[in-house]
């Protein structure tokens, strides 16, 4: 089997709320998505998307991935896509970094692999769990007013976990915390997330000052430097996404002991094949785990539920879904959708859902 030809679509995916970061230091309104079409002389499509959060967000952008999907294409037409490590060195060879780039083309891979072997893409990476796995909500609020709003939105949906986003303030984040742990129900999962919004003074005296509500931070300073400043400094759990890039981040976190919990975006690591080494390490060294896309459509989503599958029950907290956030729907309600706070894994071969065309418009971009 060789890949024959790729096609690339650009669309916009508008949110259904504004959406703030570092108690609204950044603000998002609507993500840039690219969706990527492999085909093969098999007859066997697959596809794959990488959408950013943004361009302010992180070293990621929409124009970006489609730089890269043009940079790496010569490099990956012919080759036979069920062969990912192979797939995986010549994008790496052809583009180095940029590994944001890689996921959509990665994703596409698997989706092919798994339709041709007739599994799930979990199970073609060593088997899945069928257990559902619990929606992580993602609170972009300004003020507790607003963050109590959005938590309750999302309990009308069946969500027990929620990720509130905190940072930039030092009363107004220990207010937050405070106020949300006061109206948090048994059984919900609570993840603030700084989003690398404290300086290092600024995370000692808020984790100081809530040290006796036992609550989990994630990425509260800028780089991993910072955060090993200020580990044996506080008590509380620390999870880390925004740092977690390659697997030479993930082994430092590990060995160093810089956090109890990774936080796997699979778009900004490069996709499920370098994630599921995340993964390995992390289970190694007795780390947890969340799994996310960086956002996107049902598609990212159900490549986050595959990677998700595949961690032990007890080590994966939750996956957060991008699509209960979306005005558009490219998909026509298929894929791993919210029941009850939960998603379920597809049974169907490969990734388990693919997109409605038509909805995209026309090719940005064609390689054959």
């Amino acid at each position: 089997m060789k890949i024959t030809r790729i096609t690339v679509f650009q669309i916009d995916l508008p949110l259904e709320h504004p959406y703030w970061l570092s108690g609204g230091r950044l603000k998002f309104e609507v993500l840039d998505a690219t969706l990527v079409k492999v085909e093969t002389d098999a007859g066997i499509t697959g596809w794959g998307e990488g959408t950013p959060w943004g361009h302010t967000y992180v070293p990621a952008h929409g124009p970006g991935i489609r730089a890269g999907v043009e940079t790496m294409a010569p490099f990956v037409l012919g080759l036979d896509p069920r062969k990912v490590l192979d797939v995986e060195r010549a994008m790496d060879l052809a583009l180095p970094g940029h590994l944001y780039a890689k996921s959509p083309i990665d994703m596409a891979c698997w989706d092919i692999a798994g339709q041709a072997a007739g599994l799930p893409i979990a199970d073609m990476m060593g088997g899945a769990s069928r257990t559902p796995r619990a929606i992580a909500s993602s609170v972009g609020a300004k003020t507790v007013e607003e963050t109590r709003a959005v938590i309750d939105r999302y309990r009308q949906r069946g969500y027990i976990a929620h990720s509130v986003k905190i940072g930039g303030d030092v009363a107004r984040d220990i207010a937050r915390v405070r106020d949300v742990e006061d109206m948090r129900r048994p059984g919900e999962l609570v993840l603030y997330d700084v989003n690398r919004g404290w300086t290092r003074q600024q995370a000692l005296r808020v984790m100081s000052a809530t040290e006796d509500l036992h609550v989990m931070f994630e990425q509260p300073c800028e780089t991993l430097d910072d955060i090993a400043a200020i580990c044996p400094k506080h008590a509380a759990p620390v999870s880390v996404d925004e740092s977690l890039v390659t697997l030479q981040d993930a082994t430092r976190i590990a060995r160093d002991g810089l956090a109890e919990v990774f936080g796997i975006k699979l778009n900004r690591v490069g996709g499920l094949t370098k994630a599921a080494r995340m993964r390995d390490v992390a289970l190694a060294h007795g780390i947890d785990m969340f799994v996310m896309a960086t956002g996107g459509s049902v598609l990212a989503d159900a490549e986050a539920l595959h990677l998700a599958a595949t961690i032990p029950d007890a080590n994966c907290h939750a996956v957060w879904a991008c699509q209960d956030m979306l005005t558009v729907d490219i998909a026509s309600g298929r894929g791993p959708r919210n029941v009850d706070g939960h998603l379920h894994l597809p049974e169907t071969p490969g990734l388990g859902v693919h997109p409605d065309e038509e909805l995209l418009g026309d090719p940005v971009a064609t390689y054959a």
